[in-house]
């Protein structure tokens, strides 16, 4: 088997709108694409031998073991592909279960979908499935060490693409509350939310973060000295740069035992406790210097007592934790070094951050901590005896948490509380060293020993022993007080013909409100007034442009069919999803083959409106009318007739549609009718006489009604919309020259070519054409733009474009006479290949009075040579 292509797709997409984390796996079958597993020996057992763990696999059978029960009997192998790169991503840790497999029109090649929780570990686990499945083929197994190997990559990769405990519980909160988030580009920053209503988070920092309480938590003396004299407990201590200042700062703090650490240091790195002597204080100092960016040390005051982390977030305590540095305990038959082998069999423990635990590890400071306990690691413990490999109690190098929430003193609280405040933190993590929690610092000498930003919620999320705590909620809260939104409105507009007209008209019409107005099209990517980026934009990188942008207030985005192919939609749900119409256009490409998988492509718009939203369907297309099966949300249609037993049905249940009736553009609701204006007064519509204009315009208008536009607002923005070259380039720009008239319209599609050809139908005059293709259209399509030019122009001229997309000189000229002959034999043509050529000699045929239509390439290159011959 051969993998032809991967894609990676992240939100809503062709093969599910809910299981937005998808691998798409292309694959070739090749010598076993006509060999169900059953006619392969060995196959089965093979594979239940190395992954016996697939008994789990319910598949359609909805039992256990059913999917081992379809290979048994025989299925093919890119159903086998989906299953076991699911399974050994599970195996990894990481928990999926979504899977489709379909054969495409080439014969066996299949599509391989399957669920990912990181994508690159997703990638990877389809590539070790393939081979997994090629090895049992070839030779009935696939070596353990391989398998084993496969499943180390894979947790490393789950290690490597992980966003931290502390951020993962902050999304998972957000997640719970429909709040979406993106990952931003720089400094693991994620953003919370969309456009203006975003929010930004660094692990535990917020973009609430006061700066200057930030650095004055890193200042650990400064901390210090603020919270002195606040009257706040803290230890007494002293900064020192040197190491002959060291006996007179023990001096100073008032002699042993003392704690030493780095003044700039974190995660407990560089300290050393409860110092009695002058050699270990001076191998303290020089761990605490080296852990220090400056090499400035702080000598302290030790205090008898167990450390806990006070959490507080927006003023108030939210969790308590008391931290037990990294031990083992005694079975009075074990060395310390086989008892630490055996504590870190725990499941629970891993390295750094990917587990509940942290693995413990043996390094100088261990033997260090040992041999002030009078140990070694060839000590065997009594039974129940403790001993400690680390001074301090960061869960980072092997520590336990436990819950003392509900132990924790009223007055403590207030405290915490308050010395938050004091230095400025929206998030803190207070140190605390205190020989009783339940008790009154200043009534058992406990004090605080550090205020830290950005402190990790682990701890409090998983503790070794008492209540997890949802420490995220507070944050969330925090960020979005009293339930404010974190969205912003989504309208998303997609179809075969009319995307980028109907975008920038409903852009304009929202632009009414005042409203900033952030939206991509196949000419750019816009903001308000302004070009953001020039080119075809309609895919979801453009749409995260707008989505990431703080100042946008309403996102309108023009979604292709390419973008949601390949990626997915940029957003998991949208508040109006607009399908204009379904034609065929770009079959055989990206395995979408017949117009109704072309028609699901599009749906992906409609399902994908949230319950209390509005999919705007076509009344007038099947295929899209079709689309409200499938609608989670609320449902409006457009029509250019009154009398579409559709919208007939929809009205007399009392809903929502925009009709073109008696001239007018029109919104009915119920038994209310809201005209809006004459088409012939609309800009877009050439006067009325543009049909499929006129749809646009329906589509536009309802889109923005139905999402609180106000019907007024409506009205002054379809007048004052001007579909120039200026404003909608490429889209039905009318050019008056001396004595004839230039119309350019981007239509490279049979039913682009037919609503170009309505509005020529209804020109007095002389109708000549500049027409041409796509290479990479069907031959049947390309020959069906000639049969529709035959029935529109008097004369046509047939150009090619310049990227012939894998086709011959003139072959797609011939492909297209061929048509214009079926369907006129007597019709008058000529080939002229070079585009600027064929422009130049039809606007030198056409007769006086004239129209002369180009369907071009280069949109932009065809505009400014029609601009400089006005």
């Amino acid at each position: 088997m051969k993998i032809l292509k991967t894609q990676t797709l992240r939100g809503p997409n062709y093969w599910s709108i809910r299981r937005q984390k998808l691998i798409q796996m292309r694959l070739d079958l090749q010598d076993v694409a006509e060999k169900p597993s059953n006619d392969i020996p060995g196959f089965y057992e093979g594979l239940v031998e190395i992954l016996p763990s697939l008994i789990e696999h319910f598949c359609s059978r909805d039992h256990r073991g059913g999917f081992l029960e379809r290979v048994q009997e025989g299925t093919y192998m890119g159903h086998i592909v989906e299953h076991i790169a699911l399974e050994l991503q599970e195996l990894a840790g990481m928990p999926v279960g979504f899977g489709r497999t379909r054969e495409t029109s080439t014969p066996g090649v299949y599509n391989v979908v399957f669920e990912y929780v990181y994508e690159e570990a997703g990638r990877y686990a389809g590539r070790a499935a393939v081979r997994l499945c090629n090895s049992i083929i070839e030779t009935g197994s696939y070596p353990p060490q391989e398998l084993a190997q496969d499943i180390a990559d894979l947790k490393d990769l789950r290690a490597t693409s992980a966003l931290g405990p502390s951020t993962e519980t902050i999304i998972k909160e957000a997640e719970t509350r429909s709040i979406p988030w993106m990952m931003l580009s720089a400094r693991s920053m994620v953003q919370l939310g969309y456009g203006v209503n975003q929010r930004r988070i660094q692990a535990t920092l917020t973009e609430n973060s006061n700066i200057l309480g930030v650095e004055l938590a890193c200042d650990k003396e400064g901390t210090k000295t603020m919270l002195r004299d606040a009257g706040v407990p803290v230890p007494k201590g002293t900064v020192i740069y040197y190491l002959d200042e060291l006996a007179d700062a023990i001096y100073d703090v008032g002699g042993y035992p003392v704690v030493i650490k780095p003044l700039d240091g974190n995660h407990g790195r560089g300290i050393t406790i409860d110092i009695n002597t002058r050699e270990d204080a001076e191998d303290a100092y020089d761990l605490a210097a080296a852990a220090s960016k400056t090499r400035s040390v702080i000598v302290e005051k030790y205090y008898q007592g167990n450390d806990h982390r006070l959490l507080v977030i927006n003023g108030k305590l939210i969790a308590v934790s008391e931290r037990v540095p990294a031990h083992v305990v005694g079975d009075g038959k074990s060395t310390i070094e086989e008892l630490i082998e055996q504590t870190n069999l725990d499941p629970n423990r891993g390295d750094g951050h990917d587990n509940i635990l942290t693995r413990i590890s043996v390094d100088r400071t261990s033997l260090g901590v040992l041999k002030r306990q009078g140990l070694d690691m060839d000590t065997v413990l009594e039974e129940g005896e403790r001993a400690y490999l680390r001074a301090t109690a960061n869960l980072s190098t092997g520590g336990i948490a436990i819950d003392r929430t509900d132990d924790i003193h009223a007055k403590n609280v207030w405290i915490a509380e308050r010395a938050a405040k004091i230095i400025g933190l929206d998030i803190a993590g207070i140190d605390v060293v205190t020989p009783d929690i339940t008790k009154p610092l200043d009534e058992v000498d406990g004090v605080i020993v550090e205020v830290n930003a950005a402190p990790g919620f682990r701890m409090h999320v998983a503790p070794s022993q008492g209540l997890p705590r949802n420490v995220a909620g507070p944050v969330i809260d925090m960020l979005y007080p009293n339930n404010q939104p974190s969205r912003i409105p989504i309208l998303a507009v997609t179809g075969t013909n009319g995307k980028t007209t109907t975008t920038r008209l409903l852009a304009h019409l929202y632009r009414q409100t005042g409203k900033v107005v952030g939206y991509t099209s196949t000419d750019g990517i816009y903001l308000g007034d302004y070009m953001v980026e020039k080119g075809d934009n309609t895919g979801p990188l453009s749409a995260g442009v707008i989505l990431k942008d703080p100042t946008v207030e309403v996102a309108v985005l023009e979604c292709a069919r390419g973008g949601m192919l390949r990626s997915g939609l940029a957003f998991d749900s949208c508040d109006v999803g607009v399908v204009l119409n379904v034609a065929a256009d770009h079959l055989g490409l990206g395995d979408i083959d017949t117009i109704e998988q072309m028609a699901k492509v599009k749906g992906i718009i409609a399902e994908a409106v949230n319950p209390d939203g509005y999919a705007i369907l076509n009344a007038d297309d099947p295929l899209v009318a079709e689309m409200a099966k499938n609608v989670k949300g609320k449902i409006a249609y457009f029509s250019m007739h009154e009398n579409n037993p559709i919208i007939i049905d929809h009205l007399r249940r009392d809903g929502i549609a925009a009709i073109y009736e008696n001239g007018y553009l029109s919104i009915f609701e119920g038994e209310w009718t809201l005209r809006i204006e004459k088409a012939e007064n609309i800009p877009v519509t050439m006067k009325g006489m543009a049909p499929f204009m006129i749809a646009n315009a329906l589509a536009a208008s309802l889109a923005a009604f139905v999402n609180g536009v106000d019907i007024e607002l409506i009205r002054q923005g379809v007048r004052t919309f001007n579909p120039g070259a200026a404003q909608t380039p490429g889209r039905m720009n009318l050019f008056e020259l001396e004595h004839y008239s230039v119309l350019v319209d981007y239509a490279h599609n049979p039913a682009g070519y037919e609503a170009v050809g309505a509005f020529v139908q209804n020109w007095q005059g002389d109708r000549l054409g500049v027409i041409g293709g796509p290479g990479d259209r069907r031959d049947e399509d390309l020959m069906l733009l000639g049969k529709i030019a035959a029935k529109t122009f008097d004369h046509i001229i047939i150009k090619e474009d310049y990227d012939k997309r894998g086709r011959e000189s003139e072959e797609v000229a011939e492909l297209i006479v061929k048509g214009i002959l079926s369907e006129n034999p007597e019709a008058s043509y000529n080939i002229i290949i070079d585009e600027i050529e064929a422009i130049q000699t039809g606007l030198d045929k056409v007769k006086p009075n004239g129209l002369v239509v180009i369907f071009p390439e280069s949109v932009s290159r065809t505009i400014e040579f029609i601009e400089k011959i006005k």
